[in-house]
């Protein structure tokens, strides 16, 4: 385990970290010579193919004793000064095969380039019409979750309302009721009077004083005839208190 960490990390040192400190000072120089930097753009393209191929290698042929070691021997046979492989890995195995096939691998490219366009365009639709439809969901519960609210703090407010007690009645005073000849009071008063005038008409008649009789040629008396009896009745007490002293 340990072996393999640090062969990794002498990949990373001795295949990318020393051959791009390489190429800067190349880039940098006054007089770069145009060998110099065709010899790093092959390198990279060597490196670039070889890591892509390297995901799918290690799956299969990681197991191999030695495998680590040999692939560090094999970046810096690519840079080393006095082997140089990348002029001959490029000349001999991959300028002749990306020749004879880059149009097709163009085509690839834009075919691909098309296809990834239209699969971001439709599945953007798709979720732009899921989002706007997820959206108008969460309206419509808030919508139905605060009409709910309302509902239930109106019907609160209605109950409370019915529990709360009634205020005591305001003192009113009541009106007089007005009278009324019909009216049970009326009746009792007249019955009353003519019990009155009964008695006196007795005590009268006991006295040997007669009531005078009503004539039709009499004037009308504003009073009723309860109330005219009970006149005479009281003017015949009047009469008779000073003969009785």
């Amino acid at each position: 385990m340990l072996g393999d960490f640090l062969t990794r990390c002498l990949v990373l040192l001795f295949g990318y970290a020393y051959p791009a400190f390489e190429c800067y000072k190349t880039v940098e120089k006054n007089k770069v010579t145009i060998d110099e930097l065709r010899f790093w753009c092959q390198y990279w393209v060597v490196v670039a193919l070889l890591t892509v191929f390297e995901r799918i290698g290690d799956i299969f042929i990681s197991w191999l004793p030695m495998y680590g070691e040999c692939k560090l021997a094999f970046i810096v046979y690519l840079w080393y000064p006095k082997t140089k492989g990348t002029g001959y890995i490029y000349e001999a195995m991959l300028r002749p095969l990306l020749a004879k096939h880059e149009t097709d691998i163009d085509r690839k490219i834009l075919e691909l380039r098309a296809r990834i366009w239209d699969f971001t365009l439709h599945y953007w639709d798709i979720c732009t019409k899921m989002g706007a439809t997820q959206f108008f969901q969460v309206l419509q519960y808030m919508a139905m979750q605060s009409s709910k609210f309302t509902t239930n703090s109106s019907e609160k407010h209605k109950k409370d309302e019915n529990n709360t007690p009634a205020p005591p009645p305001s003192p009113s005073f009541r009106q007089p009721k007005k009278w009324t000849p019909n009216s049970p009071r009326a009746t009792l008063m007249n019955r009353t009077a003519s019990g009155r005038s009964n008695s006196i008409r007795n005590i009268n008649t006991q006295s040997g004083d007669m009531i005078p009789e009503e004539t039709d040629g009499a004037p009308e008396s504003p009073y009723t005839p309860s109330e005219e009896r009970l006149n005479q009745a009281r003017m015949r007490l009047r009469r008779s208190n000073p003969i009785q002293s």
